[in-house]
């Protein structure tokens, strides 16, 4: 069931979350994790949902004897070599100037080092970047053109990671929808205000909308079968990211995100998940974390860090994760319009095998929020959720109505 901003004022999990952090009312209703319920097992490997086709085989690897990092890698390497995954790596959809910029992080456990790159271009592996910068030099971060000449260095090659389908979709978005981008005032502003209606029926809006970019995807000679597609990239610029977090029969644990960023982001913007401590977290004597989402809500309570150090404390994985979302609905002082345009989802494995994915927002009806989890089998799991319903994209754009959601035709 989907809720509207009026039915969470109406419910007692607002008021749970307005009154601080740690409200219980807020968790009482969810669901722990299929882990919580038996005796944990190891390995394990946690991803989010665009690892799933290559977890398999990273688990393969981790089971007969492979590093955690590198078993951790296969897994995000998989959708960074995917031309159609335009979230990550070569394809990646571009900045507002049409360039790719991709960032990354790694963290080994049992050697306790890290690596991280940030607006990288022209360098589709940066998670294989990351974990030279950790191997190959005394520093931890490199950022823009410095890690590119670096990656160069050590044998990755240059090449152009803007495919001909992103680079149509990026003009789509350029020639339509450049008005509604990222140069704010942004959530977090005072001057922020949600999004005037309009006075044409919602329908006719997203009917108009939808016509206008499928036509225009026609003229820039999208194939026909991929100008929904496209107008869904328009319309709602995806925030893609893959984490994963790697634990082996010994216990020993490693950690890796890579993106390429916001679709149409400001050229030299790093979300979290180079951030190490925001979009990943691993201590070997505690357990791992990672982030998909909103990256600048997550660096502001870095956010993997906090769930490490919550089940240093004793919290279950579950509970870690709920704490962390709930300081970002703090920052928020429990603003449900505010709220509902940030999305919010962690991966966390501890080291004694026990897991959880938790989200800020459950999903669509039909269409939950799911992690990936391989522990002896591979399966997609619901992540636990601190609200019911589907968030709100932002830049803001009025809600799809329900009558669309149903016409085929319409709904990607």
């Amino acid at each position: 069931m989907t809720f509207s901003r009026r039915d969470f004022v109406k419910t007692s999990v607002l008021g749970a979350v307005g009154a601080g952090v740690g409200g219980p009312a807020a968790i009482a209703a969810q669901t722990e994790q299929a882990s919580l319920a038996g005796s944990p097992k190891r390995p394990v490997i946690v991803c989010a949902h665009n690892g799933r086709a290559y977890i398999e085989a990273a688990y393969d690897f981790l089971k007969n004897g492979g590093d955690t990092l590198d078993a951790a890698l296969r897994v995000v390497k998989g959708p960074e070599d995917d031309p159609k995954d335009d979230s990550v790596g070569l394809g990646g959809l571009p900045n507002e100037e049409g360039v790719v910029e991709l960032d990354a992080c790694c963290m080994h456990g049992p050697t306790r080092r890290a690596g991280s790159v940030g607006a990288v271009r022209n360098i589709k592996n940066v998670s294989l970047v990351s974990k030279a910068v950790m191997e190959h030099t005394g520093h931890v971060m490199l950022v823009g053109e410095g890690a590119e000449r670096f990656a160069v260095t050590v044998g990755f090659p240059r090449e152009n990671l803007l495919t001909e389908h992103s680079r149509k979709v990026w003009l789509l978005w350029k020639e339509l929808h450049s008005d509604r981008d990222w140069w704010g005032p942004g959530l977090a502003d005072p001057r922020w205000r949600p999004p005037v209606e309009e006075s044409k029926p919602q329908s006719e809006l997203w009917r108009d909308r939808v016509e206008q970019l499928k036509q225009r995807a026609a003229d820039l000679g999208i194939e026909p079968e991929f100008q929904l597609a496209a107008v869904e990239r328009v319309l709602f610029p995806p925030t893609g990211t893959i984490h994963c977090s790697a634990l082996n029969e010994k216990g020993e644990m490693s950690g890796v995100t890579t993106t390429s960023g916001l679709a149409f982001k400001l050229p030299g913007r790093c979300g979290d998940s180079p951030v190490i401590g925001a979009g990943c977290y691993t201590d070997q004597d505690v357990g791992s974390a990672g982030a998909t989402g909103s990256g600048e809500e997550n660096i502001k309570v870095a956010g993997a860090h906090t769930i490490v150090e919550n089940m240093r404390r004793g919290m279950s994985p579950q509970e870690a994760g709920m704490d962390a979302l709930k300081r970002i609905v703090r920052n928020y002082n429990g603003d449900m319009t505010r709220l509902s345009f940030v999305s919010m989802t962690y991966y966390i494995l501890r080291k004694d095998g026990t897991y959880a994915g938790v989200s800020l927002w459950s999903g669509a009806e039909g269409h939950p929020h799911t992690f990936v989890v391989h522990d002896g089998t591979a399966r997609s799991e619901p992540t636990a959720a601190l609200f019911k319903g589907a968030g709100r994209e932002w830049p803001p754009m009025p809600r799809i109505p329900e009558e669309l959601k149903k016409d085929s035709e319409y709904l990607k």
